[in-house]
């Protein structure tokens, strides 16, 4: 007879519409349809990647001015949902038009400006896997743009800090001569985040084409809310950053047109109640050393 093995169970409560008082409130359909149910400066985070206007399985190629007006839809409720103390952050890559290359951050970055928010960060995204291209080099990155409502916005950053590189580090002179000249807590990511993005090997990976990494949302979660609070994705996918929120304490609620991309979301986040869901953790450097055979390795799909 088997051993069974037993779970860590959490209590999930995950809704096919809005409700306040659920855990996860997923919709399938229009982002917009979902935003209007949620009241005005509810919502602490809002964190997401729009398609790109690629002509991807999830939508339809249109001109761009046509794509940069839906954009602005959506902004705008985003914007109306979210409370005072509140952040936006629009993860965004490029648009290729006949070879053409043009940067979507710099596109929407009028639009968020015009209705008052104020951009903190521009955080870059570094990976080290994608297509090769043969006539400019080939993307490695792409760009989050953090902006707040307003001055008195939501940051902790002891919740995200990174292993300092010289930690045992001190000063040899001055009024703090001897002391460590390091936080303990660790030091701050910085702009520039080296994470691995989902593809064919890595442990994460769904049958979705474009999927976020979870530990690159954590980052985002951790850093800009707080437990219990809303957080919301109005392209949410197979449900990332439903289950980066979920996991450390907060709400969500999301909206995708793919009712097969919402019912992986909903398996992902039974995994991850259950303490089954395989993720890799948010701060695993890249590339480690092997001590045995003096070369690198890659832990690209490990989940230790």
């Amino acid at each position: 007879m088997a051993k069974q093995q037993a779970l860590f169970v959490r209590p999930l409560n995950i809704v096919d519409q809005y409700d306040p008082a659920a855990d996860v409130s997923l919709w399938c359909g229009d982002r917009l349809e979902l935003l209007r149910q949620i009241p005005d400066g509810t919502a602490q985070l809002i964190v997401t990647s729009p398609p790109y206007n690629l002509g991807k399985e999830y939508e339809d190629r249109v001109a761009l001015e046509d794509y940069l007006a839906d954009q602005e839809d959506t902004i705008v409720e985003c914007v109306r949902c979210l409370s005072d103390r509140g952040n936006i952050c629009w993860q965004v890559g490029n648009y290729v038009d006949n070879g053409e290359v043009f940067p979507i951050d710099m596109l929407l970055y009028p639009i968020f400006k015009k209705l008052g928010l104020k951009m903190r960060n521009r955080i870059i995204w570094h990976f080290g896997h994608g297509l090769h291209a043969k006539k400019r080099f080939s993307g490695r990155y792409e760009t989050i743009m953090w902006f707040s409502k307003t001055d008195d916005y939501v940051f902790n950053l002891d919740p995200i800090r990174v292993p300092q590189k010289y930690p045992g580090k001190k000063a040899f002179k001055g009024a703090n001569k001897g002391q460590y000249t390091a936080n303990p807590k660790g030091k701050n990511p910085s702009d520039i985040w080296d994470i691995p993005n989902v593809k064919s090997n890595h442990v994460e990976k769904t049958e979705h084409p474009c999927q976020f990494p979870v530990g690159l949302i954590e980052r985002l979660v951790l850093s800009m809310s707080g437990e219990g609070d809303l957080v919301i994705d109005p392209y949410m996918g197979v449900g990332t950053t439903a289950i980066a929120a979920y996991r450390h304490q907060r709400r969500a609620a999301g909206a995708d047109m793919m009712a097969s991309y919402l019912e992986i979301a909903k398996e992902r986040l039974e995994l991850e109640a259950n303490g089954q869901l395989r993720t890799r953790p948010m701060n695993k450097p890249t590339y480690e050393p092997d001590p045995h055979m003096g070369i690198v390795q890659n832990p690209f799909a490990d989940a230790d």
